[in-house]
């Protein structure tokens, strides 16, 4: 194998662990949106870029509803800066974390 094809198996390796890493810290106040950036506090050591990959993954697949901070609307990170954003599992990302449905790309 050349580097190129180890150095992308790797990254994609870690897209899976991270996304699985955000839906898990989502979801330690169940019932309550959570800051982006308070994930990202949570999750020291893995970089803003790769949280909102999997952010952005996580909220294309079904599994957060994402809404603005003070007007409380919903939003995507396409329309609004990742600083002013929180998030909680929808009931798919709930299935996903308690085992009822399975995501490839989502290490749980």
């Amino acid at each position: 194998m050349d580097r190129e094809t180890i150095n992308k198996r790797i990254s994609a390796g870690n897209f899976v662990e991270n996304n699985g890493s955000v839906l898990r810290t989502i979801n330690i106040l169940k019932t309550q949106y959570n800051k982006l950036k308070t994930v990202c506090y949570a999750l020291d050591g893995t970089e803003k870029g790769d949280i909102e990959k999997s952010v952005n993954y996580l909220y294309e697949a079904g599994y957060l509803h994402l809404r603005h901070i003070t007007s409380k609307t919903p939003t995507s990170l396409a329309d609004t800066d990742f600083e002013m954003i929180e998030a909680k599992l929808t009931a798919k990302g709930i299935q996903l974390l308690a085992g009822v449905i399975t995501d490839s790309c989502v290490e749980v």
